[in-house]
């Protein structure tokens, strides 16, 4: 399978100023982000930068990267002027791995990029994992997903969902069954879809929610979940977050 691996990396961060080149094990945040996806079944990994700062980081870690606007709302919109700069066919197959991911299992980005090839009727796909956790689950920074028969996403939450009507109820924290599904944030795309998804008025659910995949949901776009049974190893949003991904390096 044929698929290339993009990397949205933005210098500019309101909770960790300059995370891209956070120094994690004397390498940049984004350098092992790019690291570990080397070793999935990508043909390509690149890098899709807002500074030049950033650039230089990558190539001095042999790390392929492009330099892109840096006034870009948005990921998605960033990787779609990615795509044109690497001259990216329509039906190529992209997987948007977060930059501030540095411990993402490879395995779990070809089970997203396998996922898309085989559902043509998708126009994009993500992952999930079952919540073991009540304080996850009604905890709105965890986005929660259901599913169609078919393992397409219905929709995505911040809200407890699917809600269990005649669960325990009261003061017992009782997750439903089976086991609600979290969100996980990587997603595969067609090009073609990539570069029109940015063009797409926004929903309101998704201004509601603040969860631009419900744009695509709510456009009529199929959305295909890879459940893995693992969940992803800890994010960097906070310096708390680093220093913890640090220690675990």
């Amino acid at each position: 399978m044929d698929y290339t691996v993009l990397i949205p990396a933005r210098l500019a961060s309101t909770r960790l100023p300059g995370k891209p080149l956070a120094d994690i094990a004397g390498r940049p945040m984004v350098v092992r982000v790019a690291q570990r996806a080397l070793e999935s079944g990508a043909s390509r990994v690149v890098v899709a930068a807002d500074s030049a700062a950033i650039v230089q980081a990558c190539a001095s870690h042999g790390v392929e990267a492009v330099l892109t606007r840096a006034d870009h709302p948005s990921g998605s919109d960033r990787l779609a002027q990615a795509c044109d700069i690497l001259g990216l066919a329509p039906q190529q197959l992209v997987v948007n791995v977060q930059g501030d991911e540095p411990l993402i299992a490879p395995s779990l980005i070809d089970a997203v990029a396998a996922l898309l090839a085989r559902q043509p009727q998708a126009d994009m796909s993500t992952a999930a994992h079952p919540i073991d956790e009540w304080v996850d689950f009604v905890n709105p920074n965890v986005v929660k997903t259901v599913l169609d028969a078919r393992g397409m996403a219905l929709y995505f939450s911040r809200a407890p969902i699917p809600c269990w009507r005649d669960g325990p109820g009261g003061t017992a924290a009782v997750l439903p069954i089976p086991a609600p599904l979290r969100h996980i944030g990587i997603y595969g795309y067609r090009v073609a879809f990539l570069r029109r998804f940015p063009t797409l008025p926004q929903a309101p659910v998704e201004i509601c929610e603040a969860l631009e995949q419900l744009r695509a949901l709510w456009h009529g776009h199929r959305i295909a979940v890879h459940v893995t049974d693992q969940a992803p190893g800890p994010g960097v949003d906070t310096p708390a977050d680093l220093e913890r991904v640090r220690k675990l390096f």
